[in-house]
């Protein structure tokens, strides 16, 4: 898509046009995590970091937003800051596109939305925290979260700490291999649970950002045109024991089923809930694991340039 063609709810920024025409890095931001996932002031101060740890890397970070009506690819933080701030706020899945551009209301983009903006804009490399997935019990409730089916069709590597801790991670990678997506975690055999190091899954491990890149130009060779996930796991001294989050969350779930809540209400309920009882650590430990996710998504994109 030339600047030419392009309709006019999609805005790309300067920045984001220079880079992709000269086929330098640049890598997709969501913002759902600034409007809807993280508490005031940690949701800007991580955007703020993350957009830092890319140009430190060398890339161009590329912040998806939808406001007033536009989807912006490399919006400013005023714009950021401006949406987070808006009671009026949405959060928008891919499903949720087309009903945010029209509503002109200000809308956070989950995984799955900056997929599909990313695939747009033509950007190959997309850093977040965890993907959302199947929930406990979805093979009754059927609740399984739009990433899944997003990331087997947006021909966009994704850089991630794994699944959200809360998800059934066995059956969300059963979901992942029914669709055809390759799955890696970097550096290391298993795949990682977001707070957690690890989840017990074992996957295929990949260690170098060119090693990345590789697997990717081959999958796109063979026209197998959906995405690539790669799970990068905390360090120990970083990372929440397995048996302090289980007492947390077991604790949420109960005040979530008390409360009544469902859907896709029931993730940052239990994240704010959790949040209150680790006096904020889960907080500062997804606010690290965002900027080691754009660290390591600015040196598989630069490994991902021709």
């Amino acid at each position: 898509m030339t600047i030419h063609d392009r309709p006019p709810w999609l805005h790309l920024s300067r920045d984001v046009v220079d880079a992709l025409h000269y086929s330098d890095a640049v890598v997709a931001l969501e913002t759902a995590v600034v409007t809807h996932g993280l508490p005031a002031p940690q949701n800007i101060d991580a955007m703020l970091a993350m957009q830092r740890a890319l140009r430190e890397g060398g890339t161009v970070p590329a912040v998806c937003l939808i406001h007033r009506g536009v989807l912006h690819v490399g919006a400013p933080m005023e714009l950021v800051e401006e949406a987070a701030a808006d009671q009026s706020r949405k959060k928008a899945s891919v499903r949720d596109l087309a009903a945010a551009l029209t509503s002109r209301a200000p809308a956070g983009l989950t995984v799955s939305a900056t997929l599909h903006a990313a695939y747009l804009a033509g950007i190959r490399v997309f850093a977040t925290g965890g993907i959302g997935g199947a929930h406990v019990g979805s093979d009754v409730s059927g609740d399984v979260s739009a990433d899944l089916g997003q990331l087997a069709k947006s021909p966009v590597i994704t850089v991630c700490a794994g699944a959200k801790s809360v998800l059934d991670i066995p059956r969300t990678l059963e979901h992942l291999e029914s669709l055809g997506v390759p799955v890696f975690s970097y550096g290391t055999n298993t795949f990682p649970a977001f707070y957690l190091r690890s989840s017990g899954c074992r996957v295929p491990r990949l260690d170098s950002p060119s090693q990345v890149a590789a697997v990717a130009r081959a999958q796109w060779d063979l026209k197998l045109c959906g995405g690539l996930l790669l799970a990068n796991g905390l360090p120990d001294h970083v990372a929440i024991p397995e048996k302090q989050w289980t007492e947390w969350l077991e604790r949420a779930k109960r005040e979530a089923r008390d409360a009544r809540v469902t859907g896709q209400d029931v993730t940052p309920f239990l994240l704010a809930h959790v949040a209150e009882y680790s006096n904020g650590r889960t907080v500062d430990v997804n606010v690290a694991l965002l900027v080691r996710n754009a660290e390591l998504a600015a040196r598989v994109a630069r490994a991902l340039r021709p």
